[in-house]
């Protein structure tokens, strides 16, 4: 039907791009503030690899089913290929291997779950969040 709509013409659907309150995680120093932070608000951090199509694949459906706000969790999102020196230090300060695509999950200063591949988006990310807090 794709092809039909290129040769003939026809109203073209705009697919509204949903975005996630996504905070950079870019320097070692911040690492500190996510440890900090995680002792009243859930802090995640997703480990993203912008060269792999698997790692493309898995952030593409953990962002169209993403479906908490900034009031429950803290969202970071690390770009491996530029700063790989970050990721090491979160291996080392949180004692989890390093993988690509990765998704970790911080409270009380410690890693309380992480998954990597296709097992990030099996993560209920709603049960870390104070459940009085979260409808649905």
């Amino acid at each position: 039907m794709g092809l039909l709509k290129k040769l003939f013409g026809g109203a073209t659907e705009k697919k509204e791009e949903k975005v996630l309150p996504w905070i950079e995680l870019n320097n070692v120093s911040q690492l500190q503030d996510i440890e900090k932070k995680s002792k009243s608000k859930v802090q995640v951090i997703f480990k993203h690899s912008t060269r792999c199509g698997v790692s493309r694949m898995v952030i593409n459906q953990f962002v169209a089913s993403y479906n908490l706000t900034e009031e429950f969790i803290d969202l970071y999102y690390l770009d491996l290929l530029n700063y790989r020196e970050v990721s090491d230090k979160i291996a080392e300060k949180f004692q989890v291997w390093h993988e690509s695509p990765q998704l970790l999950v911080i409270k009380n200063a410690v890693v309380v779950a992480h998954a990597s591949h296709g097992q990030i988006n099996a993560v209920d990310l709603k049960r870390f969040v104070d459940s009085s807090r979260v409808m649905g």
